[in-house]
């Protein structure tokens, strides 16, 4: 006669610590997507002894206003993204030195030596209250991209590499001193819709 035997159950009283630890594991180890937003640097502060209002040279000036109904008006004329972008580069470059864009100066740059750039150009972006936040994002995203493209083309004239792929020095003497990104945001206002 032959005894039946039960067979042994397996304790499962630790499956639950275990489940846990390796979703610690893969939780601590694994990178996840974040979320990037525009990148800005604060100006610094102002000195107490310095004047409040300084006199600005228009010429030195790009006026980027965004309606409530979203049309962007960029030096005065109504334009699209693409337009934009284009005005922009054309603006902090002023390759042909044209007296109606910003005044180039002789500047000694860090690697770069003796530059004729445009170190005094700002770009005002001014927005009305009623424009959507994400009319505004574009237009941001299009004046970065203006700044991007400019300093890829630098970088491929210096040194022939991208901007991305060059050295932190040599990124600096392009981003900071050939090329920096100058964006002034002023308070929104009402003032409809630019007509």
């Amino acid at each position: 006669m032959s005894i039946k035997r039960k067979m042994p159950r397996i304790n499962g009283t630790s499956s639950a610590d275990l489940a846990f630890v390796l979703l610690l594991f893969f939780l601590m180890t694994s990178s996840m997507d974040t979320d990037k937003g525009l990148s800005r640097r604060l100006p610094p502060p102002i000195d107490k002894n310095q004047k409040a209002d300084q006199d600005v040279n228009q010429r030195n000036v790009l006026q980027v206003r965004i309606s409530s109904t979203n049309e962007i008006l960029c030096a005065g004329e109504v334009v699209n993204l693409a337009r934009l972008k284009d005005m922009a580069k054309e603006f902090i470059e002023n390759p042909n030195n044209l007296e109606n864009l910003p005044l180039k100066k002789e500047v000694d740059i860090p690697i770069l030596g003796f530059q004729m750039v445009t170190s005094d150009h700002i770009i005002s972006l001014q927005c009305d209250r009623g424009t959507e936040y994400q009319a505004y994002i574009d237009v941001q995203n299009e004046l970065a991209v203006a700044y991007n493209e400019l300093r890829d083309d630098a970088a491929l004239r210096f040194f022939g590499s991208r901007f991305k792929d060059l050295d932190q020095d040599r990124q600096d003497a392009i981003s900071m001193h050939y090329y920096k990104q100058k964006i002034s945001e002023a308070e929104p206002k009402s003032y409809g819709d630019n007509k």
